[in-house]
């Protein structure tokens, strides 16, 4: 039996979900900090498009928020993250013991930019933009430590995963922000039952 076919699409819609609620989570402890985008928040395909940075459903919840998936690939429950080179061929259908997939959670937010007369930003601009940055980096790493490990279907000892990079992003075109990677072991099929994972 193969792997379901919305077992990517469900995982990467939890992901979605941990870090939006720990960025409105952290939009109350730290005070200014904008918390998850009302409007541009989704699962994309592919990489995800700078459509903006402002928000024009509201005026305090400004970015975008999105998830996508980079890579999938076989792997080993002793050597994941690793990919598996182990040849397959007709005589064996069922999925390797681990399927990998590697997501990436990109937040943007509003860079400051020169004024109209091509003066720079000032320094405060800059201090606002890179505490929100630096808010935004440890929010989604400790959304991935802490939301994901108890996202596992039922009955599951918790998901395995390996962080990845996370790596600042712009600022261009008026965005700046941040890329986090984050290699997830799919549920096994219902045969593979007896493989921990």
């Amino acid at each position: 039996m193969a792997l379901s076919p919305l077992a990517i699409d469900e995982l990467a819609e939890t992901v979605l979900g941990c870090v939006c609620a720990a960025l409105d989570e952290v939009a109350e402890e730290v005070p200014g900090h904008p918390g998850c985008p009302d409007c541009r928040r989704c699962v994309v395909p592919g990489l995800p498009a700078w459509d903006g940075c402002e928000d024009p459903c509201t005026e305090h919840t400004g970015g975008q928020l999105s998830v996508n998936v980079t890579r999938i690939f076989p792997s080993t429950v002793s050597s994941f993250p690793q990919q598996d080179q182990t040849v397959r061929d007709a005589r064996n259908c069922q999925p390797p013991p681990v399927t990998a997939v590697e997501l990436v959670i990109t937040v943007l937010r509003c860079a400051p930019v020169p004024t109209e007369e091509g003066c720079p930003p000032g320094c405060e601009e800059l201090r606002e933009a890179a505490r929100i940055l630096h808010v935004d980096a440890l929010t989604v790493y400790n959304a991935l430590l802490c939301c994901l490990p108890h996202t596992a279907p039922e009955g599951r000892r918790g998901r395995r995963f390996v962080l990845g990079q996370q790596r600042t992003v712009g600022p261009q075109g008026g965005c700046v922000g941040i890329e986090q990677t984050v290699t997830v072991a799919l549920p096994p099929c219902l045969p593979c039952a007896g493989v921990p994972v």
